[in-house]
């Protein structure tokens, strides 16, 4: 089985890479993300994440969806600059990606074999889920959509997975 770093990705611009690439060889929060949801306000927590924690090993990076009532439909463009221009993004975003059924990306279809706090594995539920992935590949935690990225419990797990 191909380790979870190694899956390949392609970047919101087009560039083909890896999710460890992407990472740049530290923990990862992989999100799926939504221009058009109530959630999308989410996108300033997972920025200040990415502000708070990226000196230390820590990369955001957002799969756009458009597979939860049709709330991601723009294209590159659009959802770069919606995020950049709205929300200051600086973290990598891939392309436009199925989270679940017969054409989910490998990486969801890995990431989605990960239980929730509450032992729970499983398709990916909504928009803005979340999954802590460390510097070895391991899936650490999964954070469904309603938990915040700045709530107690996704800091605390970003700090267990950081070097000290």
């Amino acid at each position: 089985m191909t380790d979870l770093l190694d899956l390949p990705v392609t970047t919101l611009q087009g560039e083909a890479t890896t999710l460890g690439a992407l990472a740049g060889g530290g923990a990862a929060l992989v999100v799926n993300v939504a221009s058009r949801c109530g959630l999308t306000p989410q996108y300033s927590q997972l920025e200040a994440l990415q502000q708070d924690y990226g000196a230390r090993g820590l990369t955001v990076i957002g799969a756009p969806c458009n597979q939860f009532m049709g709330q991601e439909p723009g294209t590159a463009e659009e959802i770069e600059s919606f995020c950049s221009t709205t929300y200051g993004v600086t973290f990598p975003l891939t392309e436009k990606l199925e989270v679940n059924g017969p054409g989910a990306h490998p990486l969801f279809q890995r990431l989605t074999e990960a239980p929730d706090a509450t032992g729970q594995a499983g398709e990916v539920a909504w928009n803005f889920e979340k999954w802590l992935v460390g510097a070895d590949g391991e899936v650490l935690a999964r954070f469904r959509p309603q938990t915040q990225p700045d709530s107690p419990e996704v800091r605390h797990a970003i700090e267990q997975a950081l070097p000290r």
